[in-house]
C-alpha cells in the first residue's frame, strides 16, 4: 500500500462514497435536485459518478499493466477471468435476496455488468496494442461506430429520443423484455449492451490520460496544467459534439465521454495538486479509505438495501420505507433522505474501514 497513488486512491473513494449517496436516498420522492440523474439529455452533477469510476477503471489498468510482465496471454486471462467475475457478481446482486424473483424475469445488465464489459473491451485492446497513437485512434473508432450505429439505424424519427433509439429495441432482441430494465417506463436499459462502446471508450480515455501523466519526464506542476488544459479541451469537444449528438448518460453518447472525461481530469488535476504536491490530504481520509477497497464497499450497499426493502418486513412496509419514515423523515422530507443517504453509507465505510486498518484490499 505504500506506492499507491494517493490522489487516485481519493478520487476513486470519492466516487464510491458519492455512488452509495446517490443509490441509497431515503426516499426518491423527495431529493434535492443535484442527487438525481438527468431525466435523459444533459448532465446533473449526479450523472459524473458513474463515468468517473470507468475513468477510474482505466487509470488502474494503466498502473497494473504497467507492473505485468508483458506475456499478452496472461494479461488477456486475466482480463477475462476479472471481467466474468465482475459480471457475475452484478447480475447475482440483480437477483438477490434470490426467492423474490424469477430468474426468468431477472435484469441481465446493470452497473458492474457495465463495468465489466467495458473492462474487457479495453482489456483486450490493451492486452495487445501498446502504442498511444493507436490506443487514441482506438478510443476514437468506438466512439464514433456507436454514435454511427444511433444515427444509421434509428428505430423511430429521432435516434437520440427514448422511443427512437436503436439500443432498447437491440437489447430487447439480444436477452429478451422481460431480461431489461423497465424503469424509464418502456422497456429500455441504460447499461446495454450498445453503449458498452462508448464505456470502453471512457475506459481507455482514463488509461491514456494517467499513463501521460505516469510516462512524461515533465515537472508534475507541469504535468498537472497541462490536465487541466486537456480537461478543458474535452468538456469543450463534449459541448460541441452535443449540438448534433445530445450529452446522454442513458445512450452513454461520446459527447458525454468527452464532457464528464474533462470533468474527471479537471477534478483529478485538483486533487494531485491538493494531495500529491501541497501535501493537504488529511481532508481525504475517509474517501482514501472507500478507495482501497471500492468493488465490496459498493456490492455491500447494494445488499444493505436489499436486506431492509427484501427481508426485513414490518406493520405491511419495509425496513427501508420505515427507517427513513421513522428516524429521518421527522427533519424534513429531502434532508432526512440524504441523511438516510449518508448514513448507509457511513455504515458501508465503517466495513471499509476495518478492512483499511488491517490492510486488506479484497480483488477479484
Amino acid at each position: 500500500m505504500k506506492n499507491r497513488i494517493q490522489s487516485i486512491d481519493i478520487l476513486r473513494g470519492l466516487t464510491i462514497f458519492l455512488m452509495i449517496v446517490v443509490n441509497t436516498p431515503g426516499s426518491w420522492s423527495h431529493v434535492y435536485a443535484p442527487l438525481l440523474h438527468a431525466k435523459w439529455h444533459g448532465t446533473t452533477p449526479t450523472d459524473l459518478v458513474f463515468p468517473s469510476f470507468l475513468f477510474i477503471v482505466g487509470m488502474s489498468m494503466y498502473i497494473s499493466f504497467k507492473k505485468k510482465q508483458k506475456n499478452n496471454r496472461s494479461v488477456l486471462y486475466k482480463v477475462l477471468k476479472r471481467g466474468l467475475l465482475i459480471f457475475l457478481i452484478g447480475l447475482a446482486l440483480n437477483w438477490f435476496p434470490f426467492y423474490h424473483k424469477n430468474i426468468a424475469d431477472l435484469r441481465i445488465f446493470g452497473v458492474l455488468q457495465r463495468i465489466a464489459l467495458a473492462f474487457l473491451v479495453a482489456g483486450i485492446i490493451l492486452s495487445f496494442i501498446k502504442n498511444r497513437k493507436a490506443i487514441i485512434g482506438i478510443t476514437t473508432i468506438l466512439l464514433l461506430v456507436h454514435w454511427g450505429i444511433l444515427y444509421f439505424f434509428p428505430s423511430g424519427t429521432d435516434p437520440f429520443a427514448l422511443e427512437g433509439n436503436i439500443s432498447g429495441p437491440l437489447d430487447i432482441m439480444l436477452v429478451g423484455e422481460s431480461h431489461v430494465y423497465g424503469g424509464f417506463g418502456i422497456p429500455f436499459d441504460p447499461e446495454g449492451l450498445l453503449g458498452t462502446l462508448s464505456s470502453a471508450a471512457q475506459v481507455l480515455l482514463g488509461y491514456l490520460v494517467c499513463g501521460y501523466f505516469m510516462l512524461s519526464e515533465k515537472l508534475v506542476t507541469d504535468k498537472t496544467s497541462n490536465l487541466i488544459f486537456f480537461g478543458l479541451v474535452a468538456i469543450g469537444l463534449g459541448l460541441l459534439w452535443n449540438t448534433i449528438y445530445p450529452i446522454n448518460k442513458p445512450l452513454w453518447t461520446g459527447s458525454y465521454v468527452f464532457f464528464t472525461g474533462g470533468i474527471i481530469t479537471f477534478v483529478w488535476a485538483a486533487l494531485i495538486w491538493s494531495i500529491d504536491i501541497m501535501k493537504i490530504e488529511k481532508w481525504g481520509f475517509i474517501f482514501k479509505v472507500f478507495g482501497q477497497n471500492p468493488l465490496i464497499s459498493y456490492v455491500l450497499s447494494i445488499v444493505i438495501v436489499k436486506i431492509l426493502m427484501r427481508i426485513i418486513r414490518l406493520d405491511d412496509s419495509n425496513g427501508y420505507a420505515l427507517l427513513y419514515q421513522k428516524v429521518f423523515q421527522p427533519v424534513g422530507d429531502k434532508l432526512g433522505s440524504l441523511l438516510f443517504a449518508l448514513s448507509i453509507t457511513m455504515l458501508v465505510w465503517l466495513f471499509a474501514f476495518w478492512l483499511y486498518r488491517k490492510g486488506k484490499v479484497i480483488r477479484v
